[in-house]
């Protein structure tokens, strides 16, 4: 069976790995021209996540690049700490940069993926053989199945599901994030009500508080315009950190916001990762975009590629699963920039407390780990069997 994938980020390579050692035929479409290099760091935390990173011959080559996990210091204007979240809690128990963990995603599926960079889906056509794929380039293709793994802002839900505005919900919050020159000190986090800048070996980072803004997704300027005028008389480091924004190789910014789909199916269309259940930050998204993709392609494999069989089948196994642990997404914003000085202040006092780590430490946990995954080899050894007796 041939699979087009929309994403090459987490979840696109991760199905393909999988769909390939099951025999599939897999091409990856991403419209940057390249793996895209840039990105904060991503965690994953728990046996769930991490299992299946294992299971996929990941994990050395990963821990390799690791940074290790950053400790997060809240400081006043003059650099004075006022609390802190111990490295293990913000970086779970493997922490990268987006960009490594892309390109190692990308090697792990090798040879039988097909990748199309530079290009996008621009249209779909299905009928009862498979989908019409036209591209943006003007290539046209057939497919057995189409998968959307193109993030919350997914142009393969648009064109199945329905426009964003009806899937996505904006959490209250904006955030942004750019590389700087000195990013190897201590990670550090300034706020004011409703706002928050950060800076340190990830880079700079900023939240900030605000209804839903309309602007230009794809206009670097413009975003960057609202940056300087939310920030503006911040104090601490923001002035230096706007300023190096402005030559920043890498800089991204969007809305904090979740992926409400009641359905990630459709015909031969299915949705995995934020593109189905995205929480911007917060939720464990990464963790579960690796899980979900294991899950979809084990499902088909079982179902020797029916889709009518394996797309209900991964919706009811990974869906509650995927919607708890990305309600972690729900107060992030909240977290990172209180409304209020005395929300600061309660935010400060609490995390102070030995008993409000370790309950942190406890409900990210619980949240990461409450799935059992079915074994999928068996399905792998028998699609393969019925393709060489084909």
């Amino acid at each position: 069976m041939d699979v087009l994938i929309s994403g090459a980020s987490i979840a696109g390579p991760t199905l393909a790995y999988w769909l390939g050692r099951y025999g599939f035929r897999l091409t990856i479409v991403e419209v940057a021209p390249s793996l895209r290099t840039g990105g904060g760091a991503v965690d994953f935390r728990g046996p769930l996540h991490m299992g299946v990173l294992a299971k996929m011959g990941v994990l050395p080559t990963l821990r390799a690049v690791q940074t290790g996990g950053i400790a997060m210091r809240f400081v006043d204007a003059d650099g004075r700490k006022l609390m802190e979240w111990p490295a293990g809690l913000s970086g779970g128990d493997l922490e990268v940069f987006r960009g490594d963990l892309a390109r190692i995603l990308c090697e792990a599926a090798g040879d039988r993926t097909e990748y199309l960079f530079g290009d996008k889906i621009a249209a779909l056509a299905e009928d009862d053989d498979g989908v019409g794929v036209t591209f943006a380039s003007g290539l046209r293709r057939r497919f057995d199945l189409v998968i959307g793994a193109d993030g919350v802002h997914s142009g393969v839900r648009r064109l199945a599901f329905g426009p964003e505005e009806q899937f996505v919900k904006h959490l209250g919050y904006y955030v942004a994030g750019w590389d700087i020159a000195d990013a190897d000190g201590n990670y550090q986090i300034h706020n004011l009500p409703g706002r928050m800048m950060s800076a340190g070996r990830i880079g700079a980072f900023a939240v900030f508080r605000s209804p839903r803004l309309s602007y230009d997704r794809h206009d670097r300027a413009e975003q960057q315009r609202i940056l300087r005028e939310v920030f503006a008389g911040m104090g601490w480091r923001a002035p230096r950190l706007l300023e190096e924004m402005a030559t920043a190789k890498d800089f991204w910014f969007d809305q904090i916001c979740r992926v409400d789909n009641p359905s990630w199916t459709r015909g031969r269309v299915a949705l995995v990762g934020d593109a189905a259940c995205g929480a911007t930050i917060g939720g464990q998204g990464n963790g579960t975009a690796v899980v979900s993709a294991y899950v979809l392609a084990g499902e088909l494999a079982a179902a020797g590629g029916d889709h009518r069989v394996a797309f209900p089948a991964y919706e009811k196994r990974i869906g509650k699963f995927a919607r708890g642990t990305q309600k972690g997404g729900d107060t992030t914003g909240m977290f990172l920039a209180p409304k209020t000085a005395r929300g600061i202040r309660v935010r400060n006092y609490f995390n102070r407390q030995k008993w409000f780590i370790d309950l942190t430490f406890k409900v990210a946990g619980d949240r990461s780990t409450n799935l059992e995954l079915p074994d999928y080899e068996a399905s792998a050894s028998s699609i393969a069997a019925r393709q060489s007796e084909g």
